[in-house]
C-alpha cells in the first residue's frame, strides 16, 4: 500500500507540474499559430544584440514546428543589412536605422520590435563608477591615457572599440562622444560578447555594450550621472538608446513575415523584455 501511495503521489505531481508547465505560457499557442503547417527556412545575420531575443524566438517556432528551420548569424548591422539587400539572408538585423541610401539600395523595409541602451561598461574591480561625457571622449580619443585622471588608479587606460560595421558602435559614436575621434589604438572587438568577456578580463579595460548585455561580469559607468539601465533607457534619461531593426528586402512573405509577426507579438515582445530590452508594445 505505501508503495502504491508513493506511486500515486508522484503520478499526481508529475501531471501537476506538466499542467503547470502547459499554463506558463498561456498566449503561445496563439502567436505560433500562424506556423502551423509550414516547412522551410529563415536566415537571419547582423547585429550582435539582437542574437538572444532571435535565438529564442526561433528555439520556441522550431521545438512546435520542426519542418520550420531558422538560423541565426552575427557579423554587425552593416552586414546585416547588405547580406539582406544582397538576398543571402531573408533578415539582416541592426542596431540603427538604415541609412537613406541603404533603404533606396536595396528596397528595405524596418521592423523596429524594441529599444535598447548603449552603455560604457569597465572592470567590476575599477573604482572609477561615474564618468562625464567630456571625460568619455577624451579617453576613447587617446587624449587621456591614465585612470588616475578620472580618481582611478595610477594605470593606463586600455579601449576597447567595435568594427565600424557595427551598429553598437554607431550610437555610442553618435550620442555618447557625439562623433568624435575613436583612437587607433583601440582594441576592436566583433561582438557583444566579446567586448563584455574583453573588460570583464582586463582591470584596466573600458568599452560599451548594449544595455541587455550587462550582467555582473562588468560594472556600469554612469554618464553625466545617468547610470545605464533598462529602466532609465525606458523613462528617457539615459540617452544613448537606439532601436533594434529587423529589415528585409521588400515586403516581407511567408515564413520570414511570420517571424517578424511573433516578434511583435506578446510572447515575441515577452521574450525581448526578459533579454533586458524595452519593448515597443
Amino acid at each position: 500500500m505505501l508503495r502504491i501511495g508513493r506511486r500515486f503521489y508522484l503520478i499526481m505531481a508529475i501531471s501537476t507540474l506538466a499542467l503547470l508547465l502547459a499554463c506558463s505560457f498561456p498566449v503561445l499557442a496563439g502567436d505560433l499559430d500562424p506556423f502551423a503547417g509550414d516547412a522551410g527556412t529563415v536566415k537571419i545575420s547582423g547585429g550582435t544584440a539582437h542574437i538572444p531575443v532571435m535565438k529564442e524566438a526561433a528555439k520556441q517556432i522550431m521545438q512546435h514546428y520542426p519542418n520550420v528551420r531558422i538560423t541565426v548569424a552575427g557579423g554587425g548591422s552593416g552586414v546585416g543589412i547588405k547580406q539582406v539587400g544582397e538576398g543571402l539572408v531573408n533578415i539582416g538585423n541592426s542596431g540603427r536605422k538604415p541609412t537613406d541610401k541603404e533603404i533606396a539600395k536595396y528596397d528595405l523595409k524596418m521592423f523596429k520590435w524594441a529599444i535598447d541602451g548603449v552603455g560604457v561598461v569597465v572592470n567590476p574591480k575599477n573604482p572609477v563608477k561615474a564618468l562625464s561625457r567630456a571625460q568619455v571622449k577624451a579617453i576613447f580619443a587617446g587624449r587621456m591615457d591614465n585612470w588616475k585622471a578620472v580618481g582611478g588608479t595610477d594605470k593606463a587606460i586600455t579601449i576597447y572599440t567595435r568594427d565600424e560595421a557595427s551598429g553598437t558602435r554607431a550610437v555610442f559614436w553618435k550620442k555618447a562622444i557625439d562623433k568624435g575621434d575613436i583612437t587607433a589604438r583601440a582594441n576592436v572587438v566583433v561582438s557583444n560578447g566579446a567586448m563584455k568577456s574583453a573588460v570583464a578580463n582586463d582591470p584596466y579595460g573600458i568599452g560599451y555594450v548594449s544595455v541587455g548585455h550587462i550582467d555582473n561580469s562588468v560594472m556600469p559607468v554612469a554618464l553625466d550621472g545617468v547610470t545605464p539601465t533598462l529602466e532609465t533607457v525606458k523613462n528617457g534619461r539615459y540617452k544613448v538608446a537606439r532601436g533594434l531593426f529587423s529589415n528585409t528586402r521588400g515586403e516581407p512573405t511567408g515564413l520570414t513575415k511570420q517571424f517578424i509577426d511573433f516578434l511583435f507579438s506578446q510572447t515575441g515582445q515577452k521574450i525581448a523584455a526578459e533579454k533586458g530590452f524595452v519593448t515597443v508594445n
